[in-house]
């Protein structure tokens, strides 16, 4: 049989068609198509439309009734399963509830995603991805609003091809758990581990600690790195990630989308779009921009925890704010020669990636000092 059939709205819009290239477009009767087409008008709920059927299949007149009848059956089963999320919607909302903290009985959250055939059981950490430029551009006639259900349309199609993009680069479709929280941003909960985190992972550190937090993130900043790249090649627009770290148990992904979410947010105000964000790559923007205590300290004792069992290198960067950040000053009071100094500070800066004899540099670790000693002074008090 060979025979054009289209539903369109009141609009005219097909929104289904034998021919799939057309779902979308405007169909327009010409005078031949008016006497060549069975025309059924189409009554559903509050929504009026029409339904178009070439009249003849090898020749053959379709009865009237008999296709009224049949069109009827197909949009009450139609509907039946409208009216039924499907997978992708029950696993979208599954999510967003997740990460903001709706559901905290770990074994509801384990039923609910068993049945959404998800797995949770491996660490994983959440990469926000900000897609919002390419889902919700507006395409050709869609400015005047009279093309809203077609902009929809656009829109979800957008979003599952960004989807598809995301879950083909890191090639582990059944270990890359992706949704769409809305408004043009999805989000992956990445295995975190180091079998799951493959290239990215540094050789020989030990991903797979709950203690890990910050190794995996310098992992996972790796890979977002790389899935920018890949999403600007694939959608040619700006995107714009934030990656949040490793916290322990499935609550702990609630924190790591707070985490990814106030990256996000800080990188945007700060910085633009188009790039990878994360707490520990915002400068001074997360000590001033992050409201959460415990998340400045955690940021502070990961920026200086390369200088742990050294010391002597604490002490000299000490010593070198106390002194102004005069080296002439600072190498005095150490009894040390300028060279000397010199030479520590720069150890200082490929150890921490931070120097204290730039401004910016100078200020993080200064804060990070503080907040380091105001922590271990509130430790101290609770014993």
């Amino acid at each position: 049989m060979s025979v054009q059939v289209v539903v369109v709205n009141s609009n005219n819009i097909i929104v289904a068609s034998s021919k799939c290239e057309e779902i979308g477009k405007t169909f327009h009767f010409n005078e031949q198509q008016e006497t060549s087409y069975l025309r059924i008008p189409l009554h559903l709920k509050t929504e009026v439309g029409e339904i178009a059927i070439g009249n003849q299949f090898n020749g053959e007149t379709i009865s009237p009734r008999l296709a009224k009848v049949l069109v009827e059956l197909i949009v009450n089963q139609a509907t039946v399963l409208n009216h039924r999320p499907n997978q992708q919607a029950l696993k979208n909302q599954f999510v967003n509830h997740l990460l903001h903290g709706q559901i905290i009985d770990e074994t509801e959250i384990l039923r609910q995603a068993k049945l959404l055939g998800l797995d949770l059981s491996p660490p994983r950490a959440v990469i926000l991805i900000d897609a919002a430029q390419y889902v919700l551009k507006p395409s050709a006639g869609e400015s005047d609003g009279k093309n809203l259900e077609k902009a929809t349309v656009q829109q979800r199609r957008r979003t599952q091809y960004a989807i598809g993009s995301i879950v083909n680069f890191f090639h582990l479709p059944d270990d890359t758990i992706c949704a769409d929280l809305g408004n043009g941003e999805l989000v992956v909960l990445k295995a975190s581990n180091t079998k799951n985190l493959g290239s990215w992972a540094e050789r020989g550190n030990n991903t797979d600690s709950l203690n890990a937090l910050w190794t995996n993130l310098a992992a996972l900043k790796r890979a977002g790195d790389a899935l920018l790249m890949h999403l600007r090649s694939d959608t040619g627009a700006a995107i714009s990630i934030g990656i949040g770290r490793y916290h322990p148990g499935i609550l702990g992904l609630a924190r790591s989308y707070q985490d990814a979410r106030m990256a996000l947010s800080l990188g945007h105000r700060f910085n633009g779009c188009d790039r990878v964000y994360c707490l520990d790559r915002l400068g001074i923007a997360a000590f001033i921009g992050v409201a959460d205590e415990q998340t400045k300290i955690e940021l502070a004792t990961h920026l200086l925890s390369p200088l742990d069992c050294e010391s002597e290198l604490l002490t000299t960067v000490e010593t070198f704010f106390a002194r102004d950040c005069s080296p002439s000053a600072t190498a005095k009071q150490l009894l040390i020669h300028r060279n000397t100094l010199n030479y520590r500070l720069d150890k200082i800066a490929s150890l921490i990636g931070l120097d204290p004899r730039r401004f910016d540099d100078a200020v993080q670790i200064r804060l990070a000092l503080l907040l380091r000693k105001l922590q271990s002074s509130c430790d101290r008090n609770s014993i």
